[in-house]
């Protein structure tokens, strides 16, 4: 009989234990939902994120974000987010202070924006650069613009382009965002040679992660046979991708697709388009 008692408990013990994992997760994923970074390195690939939080998401951010933000640094910064939405300064820098604490990247840039403006806290320059530099070696993309555009780790030099494609090239291993942003740099020439084969690639790489920058920057690029074969049925395919995900970029492409031909006045304003 005992032996039967400790056999059906730890069958108990079994079943219960995903469950409350289950429960407890449960807040991460509502967290996510209304208060993920689409940038942020600890974002799954499975969360879409928003660029702001929402004016009617901020009470249910804060609810759910506070509940998971024990356990998840993740959710610790969204909190954070959720916060500064509701114009909570102080509490949206204790949150992003302890995120930074626990290793959090995104949390490091949001305090270094703040110590570089002057945002809820004194102007340190320093301390932005500190901050900058600590997330790019992190991976973060954002970290690394942001050091580029202080002036790397020389503290008083100009921006160093060089510097951040170099960083840049580190976090695209992984990072859809990083990718994203080294394709540009490659694309254009900046901070080294121009290499639309390399940029196409790295979108490519992106826009399979659904990265919507990305997606508009193969359409274009698919469109025009930049770094590769020319497609205009593939370029219609990212700009759609793209502008299902909020792209105006894409948006503008594909009206231009369906309007290809602008007929202007003498002074070169548009009067009309044709359209098929």
């Amino acid at each position: 009989m005992v032996l039967m008692r400790t056999y059906l408990l730890a069958i108990f013990l079994a079943l219960a234990a995903p469950l409350a994992a289950h429960a407890q997760s449960a807040d991460l994923v509502l967290c996510d939902r209304v208060a993920a970074d689409p940038s942020d390195p600890d974002k799954p690939a499975d969360v879409k994120g928003v660029p702001e939080v929402a004016a009617s998401d901020v009470a249910t951010a804060i609810k759910f974000c506070r509940q998971a933000a024990p356990s998840s640094r993740r959710a610790m910064f969204e909190l954070g987010r959720a916060y500064a939405a509701g114009r909570q300064m102080a509490e949206a820098i204790a949150a992003w202070r302890k995120a930074a604490d626990k290793g959090s990247s995104a949390a490091m840039v949001e305090l270094g924006v703040l110590y570089g403006t002057g945002s809820g806290v004194a102007k340190d320059e320093a301390q932005a650069r500190k901050l900058f530099e600590k997330a790019a070696q992190a991976g973060n993309p954002r970290g690394v613009s942001n050091l580029a555009a202080l002036g790397g780790a020389g503290g008083a030099a100009p921006a160093d382009p060089a510097q951040a494609r170099a960083l840049l090239g580190k976090a695209a291993e992984t990072n859809a965002e990083a990718q994203y942003q080294l394709g540009l740099m490659l694309s254009e020439g900046t901070g080294g040679a121009k290499d639309d084969v390399a940029a196409r690639a790295l979108f490519e790489k992106a826009a399979a992660q659904n990265h919507p920058g990305a997606l508009e920057r193969m359409g274009a690029f698919a469109q025009e046979g930049r770094g590769g074969p020319k497609d205009k049925d593939a370029a219609k395919a990212y700009y759609e991708r793209a502008a299902a995900l909020g792209d105006e970029d894409a948006k503008a492409a594909l009206e231009r697709l369906r309007c290809p031909y602008a007929i202007k006045d003498k002074q070169g304003k548009l009067v009309t388009t044709l359209c098929f």
